[in-house]
């Protein structure tokens, strides 16, 4: 229960972002907003880290400088005498166990962990905002009736919300079985309630106020009031949410490839596979689990910079 309330009191308080949706000087809210995170550190360190990732992963492969599943130096490495070789010229990382260059596995894995992080999260926010314009609508204009779907909808996303995210996960890729899509759908299902129960609570924040009452005064159809009025303006707190929750489906889907969850072709370089297969040599070689961790951890802590920043710049107590 106290897992459920944490949870639910964070998403609740991301949603009341919309309760303003207008600046002291009259501009639009992401203007204003864009104008503020200019001159914010943590959203230029958040940004300035995300560039850097996304082009390590769109052009790294391109700049490796080997072969990413060559066992080119094989004879050199002696993983049971604990004997591997370490930087040098021509490997910048060393090499892991199989005498593969880390620093070209390094770069090929970004771009399998950017996807995975990119495509659970659209999961997670496309199922959601659609889970979660059913239940905002139904709670805000659709009487009794639409209250009691409402409800129904809500507990169920309750229920999701009182597990804990990497144990769902766990047990959804578990049951789907070892692949890289099982790691994609098992992370993004995680993020569909947060994302509903976001939505659905900022569509009702948006539902009480003047040009809603308006619209409903001079016979505009509800639904149109929906998707022309409400959700429109219900979608800030949702664009910051996505920001922070691909830094929690890098980590989760680096999770379940560590625990052998993902990819089942080992020789396929991917962030969370990599500190898997250094975990047996850590005494031995401690940087070729360093390596991939650093570079995880760094991801996500600009993901989570930028969408601070974001939620910082869109709070109406902090505006003006």
């Amino acid at each position: 229960m106290t897992i459920l309330t944490n949870k639910a009191d964070k998403i609740d308080r991301l949603a009341e972002l919309t309760q303003s949706n207008e600046s002291v000087s009259g501009s639009s809210l992401w203007r204003e907003a864009f104008r503020r995170m200019r001159s914010s550190k943590m959203a230029i360190i958040g940004a300035a880290i995300i560039a850097v990732f996304v082009l390590v992963a769109v052009v790294g492969p391109m700049l490796a400088p080997h072969g990413a599943t060559a066992q080119t130096w094989r004879s050199e490495v002696f993983p049971n005498q604990g004997k591997f070789v370490g930087m040098r010229g021509e490997n910048w990382f060393g090499l892991d166990h199989l005498g593969r260059d880390m620093f070209s596995r390094w770069l090929v894995g970004a771009r399998q962990t950017l996807l995975v992080g990119v495509v659970s999260m659209l999961i997670g926010l496309i199922v959601g905002a659609l889970v979660g314009v059913l239940s905002g609508a139904a709670a805000t204009l659709g009487g009794k009736a639409g209250q009691r779907v409402d409800t129904v909808i809500m507990r169920f996303t309750d229920i999701m919300l009182s597990l804990p995210s990497l144990l769902l996960a766990v047990s959804i890729a578990a049951v789907l079985g070892q692949s890289l899509t099982t790691v994609m759908i098992a992370v993004g299902v995680v993020q569909i309630p947060i994302f509903a129960r976001l939505l659905r609570g900022s569509m009702l924040v948006q539902g009480g106020a003047d040009y809603v009452l308006a619209a409903k005064a001079v016979g505009i159809r509800r639904k149109r009031i929906v998707l022309t009025q409400i959700l429109p303006n219900s979608l800030s707190p949702v664009i910051v949410q996505a920001t922070l929750s691909l830094a929690t489906a890098i980590i989760e889907a680096a999770a379940l490839s560590y625990l052998g969850l993902g990819n089942p072709d080992p020789a396929v370089p991917e962030w969370g596979v990599m500190l898997s297969q250094a975990q047996r040599f850590f005494d031995n070689e401690p940087m070729m689990a360093a390596y991939p961790a650093i570079g995880i951890i760094i991801t996500a802590l600009g993901f989570t910079l930028l969408g601070e920043a974001m939620r910082e710049a869109l709070d109406p107590k902090l505006r003006g």
